[in-house]
């Protein structure tokens, strides 16, 4: 007898979205219509992200009326209970891999199928997931990029179906970098001559060169090299080509963060060229407006201006008090337009990346320093956009226009604030009545809208370094925060949000700068440390910024006021591009789009096009073959933006190391910044540097994590450490090359709160940490 066909796991099919079908979760049968039960729920979230929202979940179930209702409550309560994490509009678990993620391919499994990992994982996140690249084998034009062995990758991510392999299965998108048989390392001499090349990064091998080869390196010496010959037996063999320098200067340093992260550093001969090529902006669909005073102010070393300011009192009887702000932004769409080799090594790059001793641009300098720079005294073509304010803040309308413009005067932040602090200069006081004084003005109007909005008013100082002329440390501080600074800051801000508000009304595609609120999971944690304080969080879905603004105001003036910070810093999502849009939960936005930065990232160039395009102001405008690839556009440069981060914080981290090589067995005044089941993190304010005390160096005690109450606190004394703690360290180890820092724990544990300690003696344990062993040692690592 025949059988009747059936389904994977002998299961009747069912329709999901599209008509794909409905994979059943192990043996658990599925009634259409009805909800599943929560392992099936999960495991279909887990293998279907893009269907992972309550919308589509609910579609693909099946379920309506009262069944949606009981859906949406459940998982809310998946939420609350940490087992899903809300990303935008979609469920996932917790610690998934994003959808759309950079890989670097490094090896293959027994069957000889590339396996890739994240470029880019934190240290104390465990071993980075391993993800199995799928080969195209349809025709060619179907096929997706071929990737190799070492590349650099843009993946679709897809969690693993079969069991017993990688977590995820991965679709190349793009080939970011292709391997090259070339690399940096540490050049150290040997006998005869010949050298051996250390690796920079913990996945690098050794390599021997020959004497004919070392280019004059000197042992120490960063180097750049070039793979000659690889055997099955014995090292590699290389030449270097380029001796960069002693690996304890700063110029070292930030190119081993350029070579690890894959950051493209050199432009390619076509994209000079076409560079060098551009001339002058003309006045074709130009408005003049090189009569109005508008001048820049940056940073005292800024050497590219692509924002310019001016404002004015609003003389319309229809607005008594009112102010005109105008923002005028380098016109950089001019001179980079669509499917041009400027604008495909624009998005390669994605951003522009800041190091303490150069860098890295995302346009050469011809266009970013000279031609759309917003030099003062010179004609420049700009993207401007006039705001009409009440004066209760509130902005009643805006406009955008095609310029050309000619800057004023060409200000830093610390001249304009002095200037209105009672101390011009030959350049700002024949301005400072005329310019200067309705700047500050329209500030304190535009700042009465902002206190109404209530951002996320998270102050954490950020730290600059000083270099030596050689290039080592001199010194690190933090700079004042001045009202120049928040100026430019809240003008600038509003800026974007008329850039988003009229590509809506335009019905344009467009990229969005869209940050979502923190997931209930860490919510939740949050909650349950600052319930140590006894300040409270409200609960619910509907948490908004002012919520977290109410807490960090319990916490001012108080011993634990960067803790809380920090910890407040830490629930925050990531704020990322999106051509859907969610809002910006941080700048309590509902309509937010970068406009304001075309020479440094590659977001805000987008919305320029679109603003061109569909505006009719001339040429350089978005093409539809940029609209129907804005998915993939946003996906990249948000990696591209992580990847620089990524690297100027490794940067920083190794310099600080290298300063601090030379003082090892010192003691330094710290604080402890993170606390972890290995450990704890502790910041020297002095320096901004992060190093690790391991538990088993705390003492003799038996240490236990407590996750609610952010502490490892001693079983048997009840004295520990919280976060926040102001300690005493002695400085172990420093390693420059991977910028850690290692060190001993000199202040004792101070006595832990009774809730600290019942926690303990009621013998429960968080995510199930077992006590620790003494004599153990948990391995090293960074935030």
């Amino acid at each position: 007898m025949t059988k009747e066909p059936r389904s994977r796991a002998g299961h009747e099919k069912r329709p999901g979205r599209a008509g794909r079908d409905l994979p059943p979760a192990d043996d658990t049968p599925i009634i259409h219509g009805v909800i599943p039960p929560r392992d099936v729920l999960l495991r279909f979230i887990s293998e279907h992200p893009e269907q992972a929202s309550k919308r589509e979940i609910a579609k693909a179930f099946g379920l309506k009326g009262e069944a949606r209702v009981e859906l949406k409550a459940l998982l809310k309560s998946f939420e609350e209970d940490g087992l899903l994490e809300k990303r935008r509009k979609s469920l996932v678990r917790p610690g998934a891999l994003p959808p759309v993620t950079v890989l670097d391919i490094t090896t293959r499994d027994v069957d000889g199928e590339l396996i890739g990992r994240p470029a880019e994982w934190l240290d104390d996140a465990g071993v980075a997931p391993a993800v199995l690249i799928r080969q195209s084998s349809g025709p060619r034009k179907d096929k997706a990029p071929v990737a190799g062995l070492g590349d650099r990758v843009l993946a679709k991510i897809f969690p693993a179906k079969e069991r017993g392999g990688p977590a995820y299965t991965g679709r190349v998108i793009k080939v970011l970098d292709k391997k090259k048989n070339s690399g940096m390392g540490v050049f150290r001499s040997t006998a005869g001559g010949n050298g051996r090349i250390m690796p920079i990064d913990r996945r690098g091998e050794e390599m021997e060169v020959d004497a004919e080869f070392t280019a004059d390196a000197k042992d120490g010496d960063l180097v750049e090299i070039d793979v000659v010959r690889m055997g099955r037996y014995g090292l590699p063999r290389a030449q270097i080509k380029a001796v960069v320098g002693s690996v304890a200067s700063e110029k070292a340093i930030s190119m081993i963060a350029i070579h690890a992260h894959g950051i493209p550093y050199i432009f390619p001969d076509a994209v000079i060229r076409e560079a060098e090529a551009a001339g002058p902006a003309t006045m074709s669909h130009r408005e003049d407006w090189r009569s109005l005073p508008l001048i820049t102010i940056d940073p005292a070393d800024a050497k590219d201006h692509d924002d310019a300011v001016y404002a004015e009192p609003d003389t319309s009887p229809d607005n008594p008090g009112g102010v005109i702000v105008t923002v005028a932004i380098a016109d950089v769409s001019y001179y980079v337009r669509p499917k041009s080799a400027l604008a495909r090594e624009a998005l390669k790059r994605g951003n522009s990346v800041y190091f303490p001793d150069r860098v890295v641009p995302m346009l050469p300098e011809r266009i970013s320093n000279d031609l759309c720079s917003l030099k003062e005294g010179v004609d420049r073509p700009a993207l401007a956009v006039r705001m009409v304010f009440s004066h209760e803040g509130r902005k009643a309308s805006h406009t955008f226009h095609r310029i050309m413009m000619k800057s004023a005067a060409k200000l830093s932040y610390q001249q304009a604030q002095a200037a209105i602090d009672g101390a011009p200069d030959d350049k700002t006081g024949p301005i400072l009545e005329t310019i200067l004084k309705p700047l500050w003005q329209a500030y304190r109007i535009m700042t009465v809208g902002r206190n109404r909005r209530q951002p996320l008013e998270l102050d954490m100082p950020e730290r600059k370094i000083l270099l030596k002329p050689d290039g080592t440390v001199d010194r690190v501080f933090v700079p004042p925060r001045l009202d120049a600074h928040k100026l430019i800051e809240e003008m600038m801000i509003q800026a974007n949000v008329a850039a988003a508000e009229t590509l809506e009304k335009k019905k344009q595609a467009l990229v969005y700068r869209i940050h979502d609120a923190p997931s209930l999971a860490k919510q939740e944690v949050l909650r349950e440390f600052l319930q140590t304080l006894d300040i409270s969080l409200v609960k619910g879905g509907s948490m908004r910024s002012n919520h977290f603004n109410g807490v960090l105001a319990k916490a001012k003036d108080k011993p634990f006021e960067q803790m809380v910070s920090e910890m407040v810093l830490r629930s925050q999502s990531q704020a990322i591009y999106s051509p859907e849009n969610i809002g910006h939960f941080g700048l309590n936005l509902m309509k937010y789009a970068h406009f304001t930065s075309p020479i440094r990232r590659y977001a805000d160039l987008i919305v320029h096009r679109a603003l061109v395009g569909s505006l009719g102001l001339g040429e350089g405008g978005i093409t539809p073959d940029e609209e129907a690839v804005l998915d993939d556009i946003a996906a990249e440069i948000s990696t591209f933006e992580r990847r620089a981060m990524a690297a100027e914080r490794d940067t920083v981290d190794r310099l600080i190391a290298h300063h601090l090589a030379g003082r090892i067995g010192e003691e330094f005044d710290g604080r402890v910044s993170g606390v972890t089941k290995a450990g704890l993190f502790v910041t020297l304010p002095e320096y901004g540097a992060d190093g690790f005390v391991p538990i088993s160096l705390l003492g003799r005690d038996y240490y236990i994590y407590d996750e609610a109450h952010q502490a490892l606190s001693g079983e048997k004394t009840g004295l520990g450490y919280r976060l926040g703690d102001e300690v005493r360290v002695k400085l172990a180890e420093a390693v420059p090359l991977a910028g850690s820092l290692r060190f001993d724990m000199i202040s004792e544990g101070r006595q832990m709160p009774t809730a600290v300690r019942s926690f303990h003696k009621s013998g429960r344990r968080r995510n199930g940490a077992p006590k620790r062993q003494p004599g153990t040692r948990p391995p090293r690592g960074r935030r």
